[in-house]
């Protein structure tokens, strides 16, 4: 069963940049301003893909680099389904295909490369980028990947390198919702080397139900991206006698999710053990 839409691209935590300059970064995602959708449910994309920006822009950027510390895939989904969907109204690329994407090229967000770039899609810098970057070892040693400050920069990059280069452009003819063409079709336009790879997207897809975020999409059942939770996120330092449950009553947080995003296997806490703790903002 599809979880709730809507929880945002909500964490961030102190982390550090390339440098060793510690920045504090806010736990609030840049909103995204809401534009009614002006193409059929399974249009391509406009032939002048300026226009398609225009159309679905994104916030400004936050001016410094955003950490999200995802436990597992259950949560990247959660958390990234919104943005997908937002792609897809604006790019035509089926919401389950990006998701899919994200999950096998990120690790689901646990990726060393996804968590120095915020680059989800593993897209290295060829030629003409400006962007920041860094370097990882991939097919050869020390390659040069593009860098966002927040994961949504990396989505829509992946949206305009799809609907900017010509090997691309006949997926753009299949149905949005006809995400096992389009992952045959990623292979044959030569996306990945992986003779796999569109089985191991179709399998992501039917394992979690991807594809009842491309049919949200098509229904229109998304006439504007809904407005995501937003929390305050802080720390809690174990004291002598703190329990998990003791925590969760003082924050108003399940013990549940406490274990969650503090990756925790057990109720065992030692002293000193500094615990993530997020609370809903009150409106």
């Amino acid at each position: 069963m599809i979880k709730k839409i809507g929880i945002g691209l909500i964490f961030g935590f102190l982390v550090t940049g390339c440098g060793s300059k510690k920045r504090v970064v806010s736990k609030e995602r840049p909103q995204i301003t809401k534009h009614k959708q002006e193409t059929g449910p399974n249009v391509g994309p406009s032939k002048d893909s300026a226009k398609e920006k225009d159309l679905y822009p994104l916030p400004e950027n936050p001016g410094r680099f955003v950490k999200f510390p995802i436990a597992d895939t259950q949560e990247y989904i959660e958390t990234f389904a919104e943005m997908a969907q937002y792609e897809m109204r604006a790019f035509g690329i089926p919401a389950s295909i990006t998701l899919a994407q994200g999950i096998l090229e990120s690790g689901s967000g646990k990726g060393a490369l996804t968590r120095k770039t915020n680059n989800h899609f593993g897209i290295k810098c060829h030629t003409g980028w400006d962007g920041e970057f860094d370097f990882h070892d991939d097919d050869a040693k020390g390659e040069c990947f593009r860098k966002y400050n927040h994961p949504m920069y990396s989505f829509r990059d992946h949206s305009i390198f799809l609907s900017s280069r010509s090997r691309y452009k006949f997926l753009f003819n299949y149905r949005r919702d006809d995400y096992k063409k389009w992952a045959y079709g990623l292979r044959q336009a030569g996306y990945a080397t992986d003779r796999k790879y569109p089985q191991k997207l179709i399998a992501l897809i039917q394992r979690y139900n991807l594809d009842t975020y491309d049919e949200e999409v098509v229904r229109g059942g998304l006439d504007a991206v809904r407005q995501p939770k937003q929390y305050d996120v802080f720390t809690h330092i174990v004291q002598k006698g703190d329990t998990l449950y003791a925590i969760s009553r003082r924050y108003s947080i399940s013990v549940e999710e406490l274990k969650r995003i503090n990756n925790l296997d057990s109720n065992t806490l030692s002293i000193g053990q500094v615990l993530n703790v997020r609370k809903e903002k009150s409106k």
